[in-house]
């Protein structure tokens, strides 16, 4: 079983940014995130969306989000 559960876009985001990441740009849902010694990433999620452990995984594999940062 994944260390991950389903969640909101929304409460992801926020993670997010509480861990370091701005948001560089916004056109419409898709959102540009940076931070310092990381590339780049589009967060393309609505608000209310609901986002499954697989996709979070990926997620945290490019930002550095934790199930705990949650």
């Amino acid at each position: 079983m994944s260390q991950w559960s389903s969640t909101r876009a929304r409460r992801v985001l926020a993670a997010l940014l509480r861990i370091g990441w701005s948001i560089k740009r916004e056109s419409g849902s898709h959102k540009t995130l940076s931070r310092p010694g990381w590339s780049d990433v589009i967060f393309a999620f609505h608000d209310k969306e609901e986002i499954g452990p697989k996709m979070l995984a990926r997620i945290a594999k490019n930002t550095g989000l934790t199930p705990e940062d949650l």
